[in-house]
């Protein structure tokens, strides 16, 4: 069995879904590992093109199973369960190019159940597959300083993609068996997608009242309301520079897939007949905001922009 902790020059990986997350996720693995070659795939064909560009010995496929072919380690980021299922199990998915012994790394949010259905449908293939979800958001990915909630069937599966991992991010968490890196996103995910309405509400308030924003922030991180949303990616346009209520809204996570992963809370807290009064709000919240135009392909902070009708007081300028 191959193992990758000794020598990263001599892998070969692949890499599936370049999108705001894994765009910078491949091109730390490039930068810091060089490995022998890198053969990646996304449906965007000008995304593909921009990444070679930037990296040139990176090697473009034409579907995940080439990847497959060519690969003997592969990290995989897409947006939904849907997409997962056909980049691994799909006519031209990895599971009809895999190599022996091949380790599957699948950073997308898609919930336990998915996870587990995967794995289960892979069983039938000589490869091993890992759950692994991330959080940190793009400055996390950009920075390699990604936190990974990995599932895994056995802890030595862990212990060969850990340094894998260790090339996108700092924290590497193993979490247990299959499934269980989408428990902890999942949870995470749910209390991020409150949390930052929770701020939007407090700030809106707070400027609505008369309040600096860049004051009020400064007492909310100093104090015991502060949380992420507030500190490290302010909604507020103005206050926080290289987040994106900087620039519009543009860039970062978008609110569409926020909403996607409070479904997958909701469908497990329904599954455990678990009670989440609060974030099943937040969840109608984010209905509602990727419903509203304008706001379908913007970040999941411009529910700061979205309340009160902020739009006109923080929106572009005509």
């Amino acid at each position: 069995m191959k193992t990758f902790s000794r020598s990263y020059s001599k892998a070969k990986i692949g890499f599936i879904g370049l999108g705001q997350m894994g765009f910078p996720m491949a091109k730390n693995l490039l930068t810091k590992y060089k490995p022998e070659q890198l053969h990646i795939f996304d449906t965007v064909d000008t995304v593909t093109a921009k990444f070679v560009k930037e990296n040139p010995t990176a090697k473009v496929c034409k579907s995940p199973a080439e990847v497959a072919r060519n690969s003997d380690v592969i990290v995989s980021m897409v947006p939904n369960p849907t997409i997962v299922k056909h980049v691994y199990l799909g006519e031209n998915g990895v599971c009809h190019g895999a190599q022996k012994n091949a380790l599957l790394i699948d950073s997308s949010t898609i919930g336990p159940q998915a996870a587990r259905d995967v794995s289960k449908a892979l069983a039938n293939y000589p490869v091993r597959w890992i759950d692994a979800p991330v959080s940190g958001g793009t400055p996390g990915a950009i920075n390699a300083t990604l936190t990974f909630m990995v599932g895994a069937q056995q802890k030595s599966i862990f212990d060969e993609a850990k340094p894998i991992l260790e090339g996108m991010g700092k924290n590497i968490v193993y979490c247990g068996e299959i499934g269980h890196g989408q428990i902890a996103k999942i949870c995470n995910n749910m209390m991020l997608g409150t949390t930052m309405i929770a701020a939007a509400e407090t700030l809106n308030l707070g400027i609505r009242l008369g309040m600096d924003p860049k004051l009020l922030s400064s007492i909310l991180n100093t104090s015991t309301g502060r949380c992420w949303s507030t500190d490290s990616y302010n909604p507020v346009p103005g206050v926080m520079e290289n987040v994106p209520s900087s620039r519009d809204y543009e860039g970062g996570f978008a609110a569409v897939l926020t909403h996607k992963d409070m479904a997958l809370a909701m469908d497990a807290a329904r599954d455990t007949k678990s009670t989440v009064v609060l974030s099943s709000a937040a969840y109608q919240i984010y209905n509602q905001l990727i419903t509203t135009p304008g706001f379908e392909k913007k970040d999941f902070s411009s529910v700061f922009k979205w309340l009160d009708n902020n739009s006109a007081k923080f929106g572009p300028k005509k």
